[in-house]
């Protein structure tokens, strides 16, 4: 939606998922980010987006705090979750195979994230480790260390 708005773009029509977890370590998984095929920091640039303004600062604060905003909007953010929880159910009953971002136990990892996966009948049948940038992928390094400090705080 964040960059679909500042690309003048149908929402739908962009391609860019966030991994991790839902909080303030977050990866924004800008190298696989695509508008209609092209790379997304190549659409910025083509639009004059990129000049001057940190534009992915910006949306990347947008995201991490958007349920922020939609709480002081209408006082809640159950409605987003919901949403969520309603296609996620879709996707099981229905036996779709679809690949959505979703947080599962990685037990290679020891954490539970959210990383591409194939979701049917039988839940997360697979995931999808995406190829990151060096910078990505050290993000999500600091990110599952943030998770097992956090599983070591609540043991």
């Amino acid at each position: 939606m964040h960059l679909g708005r500042r690309l003048k773009v149908a929402p739908t029509d962009v391609e860019a998922q966030v991994l991790g977890e839902h909080g303030t370590c977050q990866i924004f998984h800008w190298s696989a980010a695509r508008v209609g095929g092209v790379p997304i920091l190549e659409a910025l640039e083509h639009s004059g987006l990129m000049r001057g303004d940190n534009v992915r600062a910006t949306i990347e604060n947008e995201v991490r705090y958007a349920n922020i905003t939609i709480i002081e909007g209408i006082g809640a953010s159950q409605y987003g979750i919901g949403m969520v929880c309603a296609r996620i159910a879709e996707i099981v009953l229905r036996d779709e195979r679809a690949v959505v971002p979703i947080g599962v136990y990685n037990a290679k990892l020891g954490v539970t994230l959210s990383l591409p996966g194939v979701v049917g009948r039988d839940g997360c049948l697979q995931i999808l480790l995406p190829s990151l940038s060096n910078d990505e992928h050290a993000g999500l390094e600091k990110c599952i260390e943030t998770l097992h400090k956090a599983q070591e705080r609540i043991r």
